[in-house]
């Protein structure tokens, strides 16, 4: 059948049906390979502020500094469960940054990195992230690239922190880094600094901290071992998943999702159409054969067999096709850079790609089953064709 198609209509429309599988499962492809790269970009620069779960002491005001809890016990407990993968203390205070020109309030949020590195390394832009002594507090700390702008700061720029408490204290940092997660949430409050100056300006001795930021080994754990720790751990402490403190970032990803997942099936529907009708074409086209074929014997699901091998041929070869095309431009971009994003819209400055091999394999799947589906509903016909009335078909 491919030698007679040549030259034909049937020709031209099998080159469509091809371009259309193969571009449909490339868009199909790439899109995915953006959306999980965008979301686990997102997520990962979420985590990096406050790891999967929080602990904390319950407490009855909605001010970000709260009451101290005991580290060692209570990380004691938390590293008896074979999902967590890393504990990691801290304790925010409230500040105002006063420069030369100008004033701004900010979070200072005390890191540690006794226990292994702070996952806010990842967000750095410029300069370094601090390195923490044993000895004593330091005076390093790490801001954002909007706070950097407001206050005309840089790195190895010195700022004044003015602490209200009783009586009020006043710390002279260092910018070491400037990071940027294009996330205002993060970026228009939080500097970064070493835990031991929230410790001394509180007079908390090592062992109290304002809570403990626990990182899971699989995220899609988090739901059970939420009600773990929920369950099993002491009645004054506050669990919180990341999912409920910042459920409006999570809600918009989950969001994207649903508009990815329809947009992907009219792809899939329209491939399948332009399937149909190229199958339609090609029984038109050959209803005089396929009324000889008949009289002479054959059967029709033997007619139907040469029809099915041809589509799943025009099938298979837009799937090669398209994936080339696919796995091309996202290895292009995953290792070039090549398309560029605004960060203050975008949040990141480059389109992400991330692989997926599962993703991958339930695309391709998918769109065979529709194809194969597209091959099989129009030969259907081949059953109505009476081989004398076929013979005389022109």
């Amino acid at each position: 059948m491919d030698g007679a198609d040549t030259g034909s209509f049937t020709h031209s429309v099998t080159r469509i049906a091809t371009v259309s599988i193969a571009l449909g499962i490339a868009v199909m492809v790439v899109s995915f390979a953006i959306l999980h790269g965008f979301r686990e970009q997102i997520q990962n620069k979420i985590f990096s502020f406050g790891a999967h779960i929080q602990l904390s002491r319950y407490d009855t005001s909605n001010s970000l500094e709260v009451a101290p809890i005991s580290e060692p016990e209570l990380r004691r407990q938390l590293l008896r469960y074979p999902q967590v993968a890393s504990v990691q203390s801290f304790a925010r205070k409230t500040a105002i940054i006063k420069t030369t020109d100008e004033v701004l309030g900010v979070v200072l949020k005390g890191v540690s990195e006794k226990y292994g590195p702070s996952a806010m390394r990842q967000n750095l832009v410029a300069g370094k992230f601090p390195t923490f002594a044993d000895t004593a507090a330091s005076n390093d700390i790490v801001i954002s690239r909007k706070i950097a702008d407001k206050l005309r700061l840089g790195v190895d720029s010195s700022a004044l922190f003015y602490f209200i408490q009783q009586p009020p204290r006043i710390r002279k940092f260092r910018v070491a880094g400037i990071y940027q997660t294009g996330l205002d949430e993060f970026d228009e409050v939080y500097v970064l600094g070493d835990l031991r100056q929230i410790q001394e300006l509180n007079a908390w001795p090592d062992s109290l901290v304002g809570g403990l930021e626990v990182r899971l080994r699989d995220f899609q754990q988090l739901n059970p071992t939420f009600d773990s720790f929920y369950q099993q751990l002491p009645y004054e402490i506050r669990v919180e998943k990341i999912t409920d403190q910042y459920a409006q970032l999570f809600d918009w990803l989950q969001l994207l999702n649903r508009n990815v997942v329809i947009f992907l099936i009219l792809i899939i529907f329209v491939a399948t159409f332009n399937m149909v009708s190229t199958i339609f074409i090609m029984i038109l086209e050959r209803t005089k054969m396929i009324g000889i074929l008949k009289s002479v014997g054959a059967t029709d699901n033997q007619i139907r067999q040469m029809f099915f091998f041809r589509g799943l041929g025009i099938t298979l070869r837009g799937l090669v096709i398209g994936n080339i095309i696919a796995l091309g431009f996202s290895a292009l971009q995953y290792y070039f850079k090549l398309i560029p994003l605004d960060p203050e819209n975008y949040y990141m400055d480059r389109v992400p790609i991330a692989w997926s091999p599962v993703v991958f394999a339930l695309l391709n799947g998918a769109t065979l089953a529709a194809g194969l589906l597209a091959v099989l509903l129009p030969t259907i016909l081949i059953a109505r064709i009476k081989p004398m009335v076929a013979i005389r078909f022109d």
